[in-house]
């Protein structure tokens, strides 16, 4: 009778090392660092929209400057603040990422388009203030690619390691569920065109 209490005991241990020798750690270990990559991702996606209404604010005091442009990226980046995600663990269905990566491109191409049409504005381009702002914008738009890379790189790691033997057996019984990736940006691959052919519709000639 007393032998039998130690039983689940004994089972429980048993499971632990299984568990262990299986790979139970190391899927933990892999969970944490997609969680680590998100945050990373996160901070830089905040930082951008940090940034968006100060450059708002310098380029809207330029005369004549298109205000449809700006309309874009405000509403763009209004459309990022309704986003709500979890800073510290990233959406967990495809569907879920795909809202959050759509709204953060959107915001990206209206940039992208704002510093396009500022070519035509050399009194903008002049600007100390702006030209500080659009350094910080393009470093932080490449900082937000490398640490998307980063992010499905390590989600990539975690996936194959929930697919896996033996993991595969228990990995989802436990809560280690596949995670979504970064699709890749559409028109990434392809340049912005520069029209520097004003016609009616640049600045005003002094």
């Amino acid at each position: 009778m007393k032998t039998s209490r130690f039983l689940p005991f004994v089972a429980l241990l048993l499971a632990s090392n299984l568990l262990t020798g299986c790979g139970y750690n190391r899927l933990v270990s892999l969970k944490q660092q997609t969680d680590s990559s998100w945050a990373d991702v996160e901070n830089v996606y905040q930082r951008r929209a940090d940034l968006v209404p100060n450059l708002v604010k310098t380029v809207e005091g330029a005369a004549s400057f298109e205000k449809e442009t700006l309309t874009q990226v405000i509403q763009a980046r209004q459309q990022v603040s309704k986003i709500s995600v979890d800073p510290n663990s990233p959406p967990a269905t495809p569907e879920a990422m795909a809202a959050f990566q759509q709204t953060q491109d959107q915001l990206s191409s209206a940039l992208s388009r704002l510093l396009v049409t500022v070519e035509r504005y050399p009194d903008i381009k002049a600007n100390a203030n702006f030209r500080d702002l659009q350094a910080q914008l393009e470093g932080t738009e490449n900082r937000i690619t490398v640490e998307r890379r980063k992010f499905n790189e390590s989600v990539q790691q975690y996936n194959t390691a929930t697919k896996q033997f033996p993991t595969v057996i228990y990995s989802g019984f436990l809560g280690f569920k596949e995670r979504p990736y970064f699709a890749a940006r559409a028109g990434a691959d392809q340049a912005p065109e520069v029209d520097f052919n004003f016609g009616g519709s640049g600045p005003p000639s002094s």
